[in-house]
């Protein structure tokens, strides 16, 4: 933001995020009864009512042109909203406030206000992709409507800190997942490591290894490995690295079990098992089953930057975590060497850090895999990126596009900037690509592209 006479500019913000169920007021003078959840708290009772009620009437409205298929989102000058029905009955509205610049005049007029509603790349997906971590019947059934605003209220609070709008881009429409390249024999040992814990440990019921915040392998289905990726990366991984960058929770020495050294800590459950007073209470979360969604508990198991998720289905003790720990902890240690080594080989490939021609965005919609040299730095509320923001901003155009047609197709724009931007999309896959080749030509172009997937996709099929 500027100050002075010059123009502030102000990015989008979140103004209110509210969940309410419409059976639950059905009469004249009950109609607070709908609202579950209610961002920010301090609002006025009758003002909360009077945004729900709108927001219930849209939705009744545009149901009259598609029962089916009732509003996704409603856009202003000002803002906008957003409507998640994730469970019947149950809606999710998210109100966001436009971009805006904030101009000065003379005289000492109010300044003018121009909002940018075209400036804003936020799709409704991004949010249905972690919203539906709760599940509201299953909090209904264990304890009525007040333990269900209870449960809204705790998760809620603490989600919604995580929720950066001015950092939203192409990456957070695609909600994808980002995959550690390993070798076969690497992969392998994790795949025997696996093996052997499940069949060691009964109690362990889906596995998943990350490193650092990519990962490696996963036992579980996508669509709850996407919601857990999310949390992890944006929620429980960012609480503890700050710790550990001051110095803190992480041990300096070594822990020992049986002959063999190990560096293996829970990040979540007991912080020290050689504690007395350790508590082992574990995060629960629920996966898909057949009849519905089963409740199990989540333990994160970290060694360096290799970082190990067991699920299991019931409570948890501190003979089951200790014999846990002296299972996991060694053969994790050297498992986080060797792909310590497979990083390192990885960056030298990858060859020097000099500013390349061609830079891009993938996307797989079948596996979720995701690949970005735009960004040098993704995470919940930073987003540095190498290119310009109205760069940025046409890849967004371009995705809008692509969702409206199911045809595979391919889009070329020549931007002010003198720079090439191709949007290709094939086969359920997307490829977006930042051509900085001022003098190039359409077929110039074209061959460029073509390079670039023969070098960096040579086992994925591009339809031409």
């Amino acid at each position: 933001m500027a100050s002075g006479m010059q123009e502030k500019q102000y990015t989008p913000s979140l103004l209110s995020f509210f969940i309410y169920n419409p059976t639950f007021g059905p009469r004249e003078g009950e109609e607070e009864k709908k609202i579950l959840f209610y961002h920010p708290s301090d609002v006025e009772k009758n003002e909360k009512i009077r945004n729900v009620g709108l927001c219930e009437a849209i939705v009744q409205f545009t149901r009259t042109f598609c029962p089916t298929k009732p509003a996704k989102s409603l856009h202003t000058q000002k803002n906008r909203q957003f409507f998640f029905e994730p469970e019947e009955n149950f809606w999710m509205v998210m109100v966001v406030r436009n971009p805006m610049i904030e101009k000065p005049n003379k005289d000492g007029k109010p300044p003018t206000v121009e909002y940018q509603e075209e400036e804003m790349l936020v799709s409704t997906e991004k949010y249905s992709h972690v919203l539906t971590m709760l599940i509201f019947l299953i909090a209904m059934q264990a304890g009525g409507v007040e333990l269900l605003m209870q449960k809204l209220e705790k998760f809620f609070y603490r989600y919604l800190q995580t929720l950066h709008l001015q950092s939203c881009d192409l990456l957070d429409v695609f909600g994808g997942i980002s995959f550690f390249p390993l070798d076969k024999m690497t992969y392998l040992k994790i795949q025997s490591f696996v093996n052997r814990v499940e069949e060691s440990l009964s109690l362990i019921k889906y596995t998943a290894f990350l490193y650092n915040d990519q990962l490696i392998w996963s036992g579980l289905e996508q669509d709850d490995m996407r919601i857990l990726y999310k949390y992890l990366t944006t929620s429980l991984f960012p609480r503890h690295s700050e710790p550990e960058l001051a110095g803190r929770d992480s041990p300096m020495r070594p822990e020992v079990a049986g002959n063999l050294l190990h560096y293996g800590r829970f990040l979540t459950g007991p912080a020290n098992l050689k504690d007395p007073e350790a508590k082992f209470r574990f995060p629960k979360i629920f996966v898909s089953a057949e009849d519905g969604y089963e409740e199990l508990h989540l333990i994160v198991y970290k060694v360096h930057s290799l970082l190990c998720f067991l699920i299991a289905s019931v409570e948890l003790t501190r003979e089951f975590c200790e014999q846990l720990d002296s299972l996991v902890g060694p053969q994790l240690t050297l498992l986080a060497s060797d792909i310590c080594e497979q990083f390192t080989i990885n960056r030298r490939i990858s060859g020097p850090e000099k500013e390349p021609q061609f830079k891009f965005i993938y996307f797989n919609h079948m596996n979720l895999a995701e690949k970005s040299t735009i960004h040098m730095r993704k995470t919940a509320s930073v987003c540095l990126t190498s290119v310009h923001p109205d760069l940025m901003k046409i890849l967004g155009d371009i995705n809008c596009d692509f969702a409206r047609v199911d045809e595979d197709e391919e889009i070329i724009v020549k931007a002010m900037t003198d720079y090439w931007v191709v949007g290709k999309k094939s086969d359920q896959r997307e490829l977006y690509v930042i051509l900085n080749q001022k003098n190039a030509n359409l077929i110039e172009v074209n061959e460029e592209v073509k390079r670039l997937c023969a070098t960096q996709f040579n086992n994925i099929f591009f339809l031409d």
